[in-house]
């Protein structure tokens, strides 16, 4: 492990996606709450799985949103996260094939019914894929060239892309094959070469020192050294909680969490098991890498870690030492 290793970082793609997005709201290329469908006209007809033994659909309510997608209650899920019909059909169809363009992917799981009525479930899910697509057609982008002209160049994030190129190889992190702590450990993405899917959900790769100008660029309230990507009022706006009553399904989000637009916030001093501010905010990626981001605390701190697993007990063991350090 170097200083300059580079990281397979996962859903911590989430967030830089999802401000890239808010970058071209407040261009006036787009509204949080137009309908997916006008861009992404795939969507425009949606089936909802409903209860059932066999796999019984009916119309969807409504059209799913940008915001819905920001916030993960456009009705879609992921393959790995249950066993239901519309689970195994993700599954099935290897909806997160990377060797399917972002175009491609997008007219794939628009075939498949929702787990969900959008907007009433907040489900982590493959919605951030759907808005790697959706920000390539309101652009006229590849994701990849997007993230590089709007938030890599005016940070100086030189090193976040969606690949490594051959001469840096030797700088990629690689898990352990096996884990030490048991479980069973998982495959990790090839980055050495391009892959035909710039996965908005999970597929950039990044040192410590180019995702912390990200996250102090947050701090900042979105800005770095004079480069300005997002208004303070954007960036509270991303830090808000946008799920309200809404009702969280499975163990993803903590009780004591909402969620913003791209991660989890902090919505009470107790009820979470853990220690933090109101309105922080936190991520992580399934390798191993997390953040939190404190504005209260004037602080964030980020582990970057390629693990076989999620290593959920290291996670909270070193939000616990961060916020044991601090004495005023």
């Amino acid at each position: 492990m170097a200083h300059n290793s580079l990281f397979r970082i996962y859903s911590m793609t989430k967030p830089v996606v999802s401000v890239a997005t808010l970058v071209l709201m407040e261009r006036g290329q787009l509204l949080l709450g137009d309908p997916v469908a006008k861009y992404l006209p795939e969507y425009a007809h949606m089936q909802v799985a409903t209860d059932g033994t066999g796999l019984q659909l009916r119309p969807a309510q409504r059209l799913a949103t940008v915001q819905d997608l920001l916030r993960h209650t456009a009705g879609f899920t992921y393959e790995f996260l249950g066993n239901s019909r519309v689970q195994q059909q993700y599954a099935q169809r290897r909806i997160g094939a990377r060797s399917r363009s972002n175009a491609e992917f997008s007219q794939e799981l628009a075939r498949l019914p929702l787990q969900f009525e959008p907007g009433t479930v907040w489900e982590y899910s493959r919605a951030t894929d759907v808005l790697g697509r959706l920000v390539e057609v309101v652009s006229g982008q590849t994701l990849g060239a997007l993230l590089h002209q709007d938030i890599f160049t005016p940070l100086g994030m030189t090193e976040t892309a969606f690949a490594v190129p051959a001469a840096q190889h030797h700088r990629i992190a690689e898990p352990f094959a096996h884990d030490p702590d048991g479980g069973v450990p998982m495959q990790v993405i090839d980055v050495r070469r391009a892959a035909a899917m710039e996965g908005g959900g999970g597929g950039l790769v990044s040192t410590a020192a180019d995702y912390a100008s990200f996250l102090q660029c947050l701090l900042n309230k979105g800005e770095l050294d004079g480069a300005r990507l997002l208004s303070p009022h954007t960036v509270a706006l991303m830090l808000a909680d946008h799920l309200g009553n809404i009702p969280v399904n499975g163990t993803l989000l903590a009780p004591g969490f909402g969620f913003g637009l791209g991660f989890a916030v902090r919505t009470a001093t107790g009820i979470s098991a853990g220690p933090g501010s109101v309105g922080m905010a936190h991520w992580s990626g399934i390798a191993g890498t997390t953040f939190f981001l404190d504005p209260a605390q004037d602080l964030w701190a980020m582990l970057m870690v390629q693990a076989p697993n999620q290593r959920d007990e290291y996670r909270q063991l070193f939000r616990n030492l961060v916020y044991a350090a601090l004495t005023n």
